[in-house]
Order: C-alpha cells, then structure tokens, then sequence
C-alpha cells in the first residue's frame, strides 16, 4: 500500500507541475478549482484524449507506462 500512495503522490505533484508549467500558478489554481467545483464528464473528456487513436495504440501506451 505504501508504494501505491507514493507513486499516487508522485502522480499528484507531476500532475500539478504540468498544470503549472502550461497554465501558469492562476490558471493551474483556477482549473483545480473548477474540477471541484463541477461536476466531471469523464466520457467526454476521454472521447476527446483518444479521438483518431486505436484501440491498440492506447493499450501500447498503458502497457509502456505502466511498466515504469
């Protein structure tokens, strides 16, 4: 359990640097803010993430990643 919460830790901070690193400290605040805030349509979202990607290709991808 103790490595799940690390990588989960890990994941987090990554994911808050990208969000900072593109958006800017405001905007990276703000999105975090609306993700709470709202509720979330994960189906359109994910439509969108892999629109035009094969069902394959998004697996080769997991598989690599979840390697790491």
């Amino acid at each position: 359990m103790r490595t799940k919460l690390a990588n989960d830790t890990t994941l987090r901070l990554k994911g808050i640097e990208a969000l900072n690193n593109k958006l800017g400290f405001s905007g990276a605040l703000r999105f975090l803010t609306l993700l709470h805030r709202e509720s979330t349509d994960y189906i359109k979202i994910s439509k969108r993430l892999y629109k035009g990607q094969s069902i394959e290709e998004i697996f080769e991808r997991a598989r690599k990643n979840w390697k790491k």
